[in-house]
């Protein structure tokens, strides 16, 4: 039998005393998000979305990148007798500290970003929401052994600490290996920020690195590395420069020709999703815990550029529901849409 927690019964009992109009609490979401950069608040707009069109309301709390931050503001969700709580952390013990937490006080938790590693946690949650990172670190090295057979590749990833960063090594380097067209000549951290990825860039080339492919994680990066790329004239000069995210600059980018190719990635389907599996729990229409669900990968190439299906919009979009039904048809009978 389903617990139902203190907070909620003493809520039923004041509207009741106060004369309310209806016998049941509105629904309150948690959402823990690890900082201010445009992915996350994405995530957490497609998370706010999702959540409007059901009338569940939505408590977000900013850790700034702070571990003990994070950690209060778990303990302050859960103190509040929330419905149930996401979590976006952005080091790995903070997803299982959540599940520890929420496990203890019965809320339910979906963690966004995580390729399953908290699923190894004793504490049982509702589910894991990411990107295939791995099957994009395969999908990049095909494309380059494919497309630029011979030549030599140096990358510049996010935080090597950050778990999608390593599975897309895990994948990407086996592959590029593998398919023998390609030799990696050096793999640099540009922690997520562009003016350390365009350094980076800068010192491959002035350390003299023999290299005409640069990939670079993410298209935020990638922009800044163009740009000073083309300064230099090395833009396509012979340096070609490959990416992943479909963030709108990078769009524009692309139809441009300073990035030759990047994998659609949207942080606001992906909070859309994440709020689906939390709120399906919640309201009973799916029992099962410890899903792993995780959002298709798709190559952003002249001819997909265009298409919404493909190259999924950052910013709320209608597509994205048009999508959700395509791909997680265990959401359709939610009443969301």
């Amino acid at each position: 039998m389903k617990k139902v927690r203190v907070p909620v019964i003493l809520a039923l009992l004041i509207m009741v005393f106060l004369g309310g109009t209806t016998l049941y609490a509105k629904l309150t979401y948690g959402y823990v998000t690890p900082g201010p950069d445009t992915w996350y608040r994405k995530d957490v707009e497609g998370f706010q979305y999702a959540a409007s069109l059901v009338g569940v309301e939505v408590v977000v709390l900013n850790s700034d990148y702070d571990t003990e931050k994070e950690i209060a503001n778990i303990n302050t969700l859960v103190n509040m007798g929330v419905d149930g709580m996401c979590i976006f952390s952005f080091n790995p013990n903070g997803a299982f500290i959540a599940a520890r937490e929420c496990a203890a006080a019965g809320v339910p938790l979906v963690v966004t970003d995580n390729v399953g590693q908290v699923l190894t946690s004793p504490d049982e949650i509702v589910a894991c929401i990411d990107f295939d990172w791995k099957g994009m670190g395969v999908n990049v090295a095909e494309y380059i052994a494919n497309n630029y057979p011979g030549e030599k590749i140096a990358i510049i990833m996010g935080l090597f600490e950050h778990i999608p960063v390593q599975m897309f090594r895990e994948s990407f380097e086996p592959k590029v290996a593998e398919l023998g067209k390609n030799e990696i000549v050096a793999v640099r951290d540009g922690k997520y920020t562009p003016t350390v990825a365009v350094d980076q860039a800068q010192d491959l080339i002035e350390s003299g690195y023999d290299f005409t492919i640069l990939f670079v994680f993410n298209e935020e990066m990638g922009a800044a590395v163009v740009r000073m790329l083309k300064g230099r004239d090395l833009l396509n000069n012979p340096i070609k420069v490959i990416t992943t995210n479909g963030a709108p600059y990078g769009i524009e980018l692309i139809k441009e020709g300073g990035i030759q190719y990047s994998i659609s990635t949207s942080p606001g389907w992906e909070g859309l999703v994440s709020f689906l599996a939390l709120h399906s729990y919640v309201k009973g229409q799916i029992t099962d815990k410890r899903q792993q669900i995780l959002l298709p990968n798709t190559p952003i190439t002249p001819e997909t550029i265009d298409d919404k299906t493909k190259v999924v919009p950052w910013d709320v979009d209608p597509v994205w529901i048009e999508l959700t039904k395509t791909y997680f048809p265990q959401y359709n009978d939610l009443e969301v849409y």
